[in-house]
């Protein structure tokens, strides 16, 4: 295939060769032995649920419907890769022995597409697809080459690799597809490609070699594990000091964890602001990559990390002195599996969301729990973990270039603050969207000057604070103007605040702003794309 994938032929003349070396019976190898899985001289029906590499072998996950009615499911090994969903027809030759006939070898081949349908998938179509094997081929004999570890040197000019790959969209999703490419594919990882026609992909490149794939599955997955960010503190807050099974370091975790929260007046001024926003664990990965010392500094996903790992079971280290990092691999190590889960370590693969929320909806994962319960601030710690992280994939996920050469970057984060004896959560989303770089800058009209060609920004905020109760901000500024529409869940609030208006139009302008419209509105902000933004950078005076 072109590009980054080489062209496959239709009738691939290395699979043909491939299925003509076949011995005659071919043997997969259980990986525990099973006497009698199988009576002798009988046969049974299995399908392939799962393959995996492992060097030159596949490991295959196997459904064996036995003769009984009964379905057994057992591991194996096997020289050729089957693709999941290949029915075959085993027969038992020893304990750790099952036996394929070239026939079902030949079937297995076959089920493998080496071109694509253009009309379930037309030209152009973006294809998302896993790797399940890949091996080093010979383009001059269509063998296999044994490429054993540091002996890539060694390979012959005429090398190529042969990847399987699944399909995980549009309307072939599930199926196998056969491929060759120049370069070597990682068994197991996520890649997205561009149909150019019946026999040719290319790959897409993403910003900052990021697979959108799989941060789309593993927001999914992040999202129906969070939980609310004020059901922690509040959790925190309402424990009791005197309860005698809390140790002494976890309690100072929990004070220096509340004790680091901005006070909500901090969020006044600039730069308290950007300290505030500096600590929400938005940015802990990049400053652990940077060598700072999260000790030293307030992160709260960092806080929370280390409260994790002050709670953990008994028999699992608990040093105070734990940093981020190594507090996240002791998750991944020892944490019972269902707060694994919640904390999605394990990258379990999850439907894409139809549409990404903003806010972030209230979600309480302690119901029926007692409060003074240890586990239950192990569940919402790692659910508040796992709110930050959807923040961050929310974040990644929404930042892209459009079709139409828009790039839009995204921050998302979520910053608890303290009124009062309050822990009042602010959810904040800022994106910046430039327009389409000019194709030739000496064509272009005296309309599009530099002002024009300067960034959208769009910030939405949500929070809940008494007594206004819920409220959701939608700022825009372009050019210089700054325009805002509220939404207020409480009548007696978005009448206030429309009151207010005119004093705040006063504060932008003393801030050197020119304002456009202000408004406030009873009621939820609309989710979903706001239409009228769509045509934006089409200059009306053109």
């Amino acid at each position: 295939m072109t590009g980054d994938i080489a062209n496959v032929p239709a009738a691939n003349p290395a699979l043909i060769q491939a299925r003509a070396s076949l011995a005659a019976n071919q043997v997969l190898t259980l990986f525990n032995a099973m006497a009698e899985l199988i009576p002798p001289g009988e046969n049974a029906k299995a399908e392939v649920v799962a393959l995996k590499q492992v060097g030159q072998q596949f490991e295959l996950l196997l459904r064996v419907l036995l003769a009984n009615g009964s379905q057994v499911s057992v591991q194996a090994t096997s020289d050729q890769p089957l693709t999941p969903g290949t029915r075959l027809l085993v027969t038992q030759s020893s304990p750790i022995e099952l036996n394929l006939s070239l026939q079902q070898i030949n079937n297995a081949a076959n089920n493998l597409k080496t071109e694509l349908d253009l009309r379930q998938v037309p030209v152009g179509t973006l294809l998302q697809a896993k790797v399940l094997t890949n091996q080093a081929i010979d383009k001059a004999t269509g063998q296999v080459i044994a490429q054993p570890q540091g002996a890539a040197a060694a390979l012959p000019a005429t090398v190529a690799y042969r990847s399987i790959i699944i399909l995980l969209n549009t309307a072939l999703a599930g199926t196998s597809l056969s491929l060759e490419s120049p370069a070597p594919l990682v068994p197991g990882s996520l890649l997205s490609a561009r149909v150019q026609d019946s026999q040719a992909l290319s790959f897409v490149p993403l910003p900052g070699r990021l697979d959108q794939l799989a941060v789309s599955q593993q927001l999914a997955a992040q999202q129906s594990r969070q939980g609310s960010l004020e059901s922690l503190f509040k959790a925190l807050q309402d424990l009791p000091r005197t309860q005698a099974n809390l140790p002494p370091a976890v309690q100072t975790r929990i004070d220096t964890l509340l004790a680091e929260l901005p006070p909500l007046r901090q969020l006044t001024s600039p730069q308290g602001l950007a300290q505030a926003l500096n600590a929400s664990g938005m940015f802990m990965e990049s400053r652990l990559l940077a060598g700072q010392d999260m000790a030293q500094l307030p992160d709260l996903k960092a806080g929370l990390l280390r409260l994790v790992a002050q709670l953990l079971p008994p028999g699992v280290p608990a040093n105070v002195a734990y940093g981020a990092a190594a507090a996240s691999n002791t998750l991944v190590r020892a944490m019972p599996s269902a707060i694994r889960n919640a904390l999605g370590t394990l990258g379990q693969v999850a439907p894409r969301p139809e549409q990404l929320s903003f806010p972030l909806p209230a979600r309480d994962v302690a119901a029926g729990v007692d409060k003074d319960d240890l586990e239950l601030l192990l569940k919402l710690a790692a659910a508040a973990v796992s709110r930050i992280q959807s923040h961050q994939l929310g974040a990644l996920e929404q930042t892209r270039s459009n079709a139409d050469g828009t790039q839009v970057t995204t921050w998302q984060t979520e910053v608890p603050t303290r009124n009062a004896h309050e822990v009042v959560p602010l959810q904040v989303k800022i994106q910046r969207e430039d327009p389409p770089p000019e194709e030739d800058p000496r064509q272009a009209g005296e309309d599009r000057s530099a002002q024009a060609r300067e960034p959208l920004w769009n910030i939405d905020l949500a929070f809940d604070l008494e007594p206004l109760g819920p409220l959701q901000v939608h700022a825009r500024l372009v050019r210089g103007t700054l325009s805002s529409q509220l939404w207020a869940q409480r009548e007696s609030s978005a009448q206030l605040i429309e009151q207010e208006l005119g004093h705040l139009r006063d504060r932008l302008v003393a801030c050197g702003l020119t304002v456009g419209d202000l408004s406030c509105s009873h009621g939820a902000a609309p989710q979903g794309p706001r239409t009228q933004l769509e045509q934006r950078w089409i200059d009306e005076n053109a």
